[in-house]
């Protein structure tokens, strides 16, 4: 191995062990990487540690974040570089106290000496801790970076453009994977996280293509205006291509359908037989890669990947070819991407009746703020909610499905598609429950934008399409008679509008997640 002394601290034999240091080993790992590039690696023996008793955890940033920064970049005219940290976990010192007796990879004037690991080596139980601690120093202590309250892995600073308008800096860090949204990006990744802290890869230094699995490009949309944009091809054709030959080596072919699953299946009352040990650790395998595509923008096998997950515990083959007939449906339609387009959506106000909270019970209503909001600078968000609910669409429980789309915008941010834990015995508790949800979830979004610094100042506007639970979560006089569901003083910041059958898109909009 070359450069040692990076990661250990050898010991001469007449050096003594430092107290509490304990005996460690390793072994080294061979690799080739899809461009062919041989790789080697020496990794350490963690799993024959015990557990440590402080906390090992280490956070990266959330896709939320990743679409809330890719779609303000694009409103606000700010730049996108990306970087990868070479040799990221030997960049940080090791919390650990373990020693290795060098083999002959250490070279022969080190065999059989002892040797410190000093450095957070791959392999460690709290490596992934160590190096997490050690970058958050450096970009709060030493670049002057703030980080995000709502996202601990979004990194804010202030800056100016050249015409002397103030926005901020971010920095994103999913590990070792940087995402800088900035006036002068490359500045920023060059001179100060690069020149001073940390080796990147110099072919990794430029607009980012692939992010977490997805590719990533700027475009051009039909108005005009320029957007990033996230897609899943390469990762679904891949996908696609490891069931082929799965299916392949045991004599069968991926089916061709039309629709994630077949029509009128409900796998609730799939009855076939259970899955061997073998294939149930295989379908696993298969919904952890379905929910991935759903998390790279796959809304259309959102409420499908969501249904087969309730039966990871106990498979059955019915729920195995239904898997392989969505895979069968993603060969079909591989090539989708998703633009977070910043333009503003045109909403008739009109339509939104504002109610007068000051004589209610809950008095002169509003939202409550963040007491440590930093001050908001560049343009903000319009936010959109779209919810509905399939009531009592599981066929066995009876339990209703809550389906639901943010949108900043024109950017879709956030969906999803879950059963509701209970059991509502009317559309009208089902739509409750659905829109209570939604607006839980969007409180949050609402946080997080004002810790991020972006201007969230106007409502948001919530679709619906029962007009009993939006007459019943707005009207202050509407009186609400469920005792298992509750009102929330703070729809007071948000607008309800009940669309007409002949203007609803709501269904059409919330197909795919319900």
């Amino acid at each position: 191995m070359f450069n040692v002394s990076i990661a250990f601290e050898i010991l001469e034999d007449d050096q003594h062990m430092p107290v509490g240091w304990t005996k460690s080993s390793g072994h080294l790992v061979f690799d080739v990487k899809m461009d062919f590039t041989r790789k080697a690696r020496w990794v350490k023996d963690g799993h024959k540690h015990p557990d440590p008793d402080a906390s090992n955890y280490a956070g990266a940033v959330s896709r939320e974040s990743v679409r809330i920064a890719l779609t303000y970049a694009a409103l606000n005219d700010l730049d996108v570089l990306a970087a990868d940290i070479r040799n990221a976990y030997l960049q940080a010192p090791s919390s650990e106290k373990h020693y290795v007796i060098c083999g002959p990879e250490f070279g022969l004037e080190h065999e059989g000496k002892r040797a410190k690991i000093v450095r957070a080596l791959y392999g460690g139980k709290v490596s992934g801790r160590d190096f997490w601690v050690h970058l958050r120093s450096c970009m709060q202590d030493t670049l002057g970076f703030t980080s995000c309250p709502a996202d601990p892995d979004v990194w804010m600073r202030k800056q100016k453009k050249a015409d002397g308008t103030e926005y901020w800096e971010y920095v994103l860090l999913y590990v070792d994977d940087a995402l800088v949204i900035s006036d002068r990006a490359e500045s920023t990744l060059r001179n100060e996280i690069a020149g001073k802290y940390f080796e990147l890869k110099e072919e990794s230094i430029g607009p980012p293509k692939i992010y977490l699995g997805g590719q990533m490009r700027k475009v051009e949309l039909e108005n005009g205006v320029k957007a990033w944009t996230f897609g899943s091809a390469q990762y679904v054709k891949a996908a696609v291509a490891n069931v082929k030959e799965y299916l392949a080596e045991r004599g069968k072919v991926l089916p061709r359908a039309k629709t994630p699953l077949s029509n009128g299946y409900r796998p609730e009352i799939d009855i076939t037989d259970e899955l061997g040990g073998a294939e149930a650790s295989y379908y696993q395998s298969l919904i952890g890669i379905l929910r991935w595509m759903v998390e790279l923008g796959r809304v259309d096998i959102c409420c499908e990947v969501s249904m087969m997950s309730s039966h990871l515990a106990l498979p059955r083959k019915g729920h195995f070819e239904q898997l392989f007939h969505m895979f069968g449906y993603l060969d079909k339609h591989h090539n989708a991407e998703m633009p977070y387009d910043p333009t503003e959506p045109e909403i008739n106000e009109e339509q939104f009746e504002r109610q007068d909270w000051t004589q209610s019970i809950y008095g002169d209503v509003k939202e409550e703020l963040p007491p440590n909001m930093p001050q908001a600078l560049g343009r903000g968000f319009q936010m959109r909610t779209y919810v509905d609910s399939d009531h009592a669409g599981e066929s066995l429980t009876r339990r209703s499905r809550t389906g639901f789309f943010v949108f900043l915008n024109r950017a879709p941010i956030h969906w999803m598609s879950k059963k509701q834990t209970s059991c509502e015995t009317s559309t009208f508790g089902s739509e409750f429950v659905a829109m209570k949800q939604a607006t839980e979830y969007v409180r949050g979004l609402r946080y997080k934008l004002r810790m991020m610094d972006i201007p969230c100042h106007e409502p948001t506007y919530v679709y619906g399409d029962n007009q009993s639970v939006l007459a019943n979560t707005t009207v202050p006089d509407s009186q609400l008679k469920k005792k298992s569901n509750f009102r929330m003083p703070e729809m007071a910041s948000m607008a309800d509008f009940f669309p007409k059958s002949s203007t609803n898109s709501l269904d059409v909009e919330e197909a795919n997640i319900l």
